[in-house]
């Protein structure tokens, strides 16, 4: 398993070695002791969902207010998609910036999105299916959406036509105005969860 960071401070994108012969093959999605070792802190799953969406569908970007705050280790389990994770702590370094990543079910790539960081996906394929391991549980009103066209951020999702998009997430709030309403988290509460170890 090889863990590299991103862009994004305490965001990780993880790649497996994979055993390949005659039958298929096989590799280590996650492994607790090696992630943690990276991460410099436990991550303990406490939900895990998965969301199936059509060719062209643009998820996100999502987060979750702290408190509770909400970890996500995120793989694309069939077809292929563009994953983003978008920095949006207030007073970080690197506010408003974002990492682009390919997943495929191929690949078994996963990406670490921590805790105060955005995240979302454009499918690449019919029937992408992606699979979030989560460190809390679902608190209703707590879920923070962000407008994926905002042009402050200017996320380079790729496509040339309109995506098929939730009317929530086509009406989300800019950055700025999540900002300004108080929504985000800040640097300040989230940087001594993103201590790396190594």
């Amino acid at each position: 398993m090889r863990i590299s960071q991103t862009s994004v401070p305490g965001a990780y994108l993880v790649t497996p070695d994979q055993l390949t012969d005659q039958r298929g093959n096989f590799y280590e999605a996650m492994r607790a002791d090696v992630f943690e070792r990276a991460l410099g802190r436990p991550f303990v799953p406490q939900q895990i969902n998965y969301s199936t969406s059509r060719r062209h569908t643009l998820r996100g970007i999502h987060s979750v207010t702290l408190p509770p705050g909400q970890a996500k280790y995120v793989t694309c389990v069939r077809g292929a998609l563009r994953d983003i994770v978008v920095d949006l702590r207030v007073g970080s370094p690197t506010f408003g910036r974002h990492a682009v990543h390919e997943l495929d079910a191929g690949s078994g790539r996963s990406v670490f999105v921590p805790e105060g960081v955005g995240h979302g996906f454009l499918t690449l394929t019919d029937d992408t299916c992606i699979c979030y391991v989560l460190s809390s549980m679902h608190v209703p009103g707590t879920q923070i959406d962000i407008d994926p066209l905002d042009p402050d951020l200017a996320l380079p999702w790729g496509f040339a036509t309109p995506p098929l998009m939730s009317e929530k997430d086509a009406g989300a709030s800019s950055v700025a105005e999540a900002a300004a309403q108080g929504l985000l988290a800040s640097w300040q509460e989230t940087h001594p969860r993103i201590q790396p170890s190594l």
